[in-house]
């Protein structure tokens, strides 16, 4: 499950970054649909960094 969860996170990440490049590149605005996935996948990889850092820091406290 978890295979599945990380393949499919780095192919929507990579659509999104692509595309964003690719409209810098041609001086276009980015769609709103882009926007708001670029932003989804910003503040998940961020709760996830949050989430796993908490999990390392109770599991270094508790020994």
């Amino acid at each position: 499950m978890f295979e599945f969860a990380a393949l499919t996170y780095g192919l929507l990440t990579s659509v999104i970054i692509s595309a964003a490049q690719r409209n810098r590149k041609l001086a276009r605005p980015h769609p709103p649909l882009l926007l708001y996935m670029g932003y989804l996948l910003c503040g998940l990889s961020a709760g996830i960094a949050l989430v796993l850092s908490c999990i390392v820091l109770v599991q270094l406290l508790a020994g």
